[in-house]
């Protein structure tokens, strides 16, 4: 994946199914229709690969995957990484109910989850990375 690629961000939010096949290419990096079909359903039927073509067109034209058209089978890879799409869906989440503020979001974060002692630490840790930054 180039680093254009990893930096695409999504046009719209995808959907649960759609992020059920970012999940296998991220899995497997390229994966083929019948692949994904076979992964998602456990079967290569038609209906079943139509659906999966109907999700990685919707994936394609918001820019969450891209394809491989010198092969055949085309071949499918995600467009977008994993960290890019969760910072995606949390701005997107602080845009609708905190104003756009992260700072605001991620205090109710910390102040609801019930972090356990390691995890603090490290949510401590990154925060001190940053501030040496």
């Amino acid at each position: 994946m180039t680093d254009k690629e990893t930096m695409a961000k999504p046009s719209k939010d995808v959907t649960a199914a759609e992020l059920a096949i970012l999940e296998k290419l991220w899995e497997h990096e390229r994966a083929t229709l019948k692949q994904l079909s076979k992964w998602l359903y456990g079967a290569e039927t038609p209906s079943d690969i139509a659906t999966v073509q109907k999700l990685i067109s919707r994936l394609e034209a918001k820019g969450c995957v891209s394809r491989d058209r010198d092969c055949w089978p085309h071949q499918f890879q995600a467009a977008i990484d994993r960290d890019h799409l969760i910072s995606h869906r949390l701005q997107a989440t602080a845009d609708e109910l905190c104003d756009g503020t992260m700072s605001t979001l991620l205090t109710h974060l910390v102040k609801s989850a019930k972090f356990n002692s390691r995890q603090r630490k490290r949510l401590r840790k990154i925060l001190d990375d940053l501030d040496a930054e």
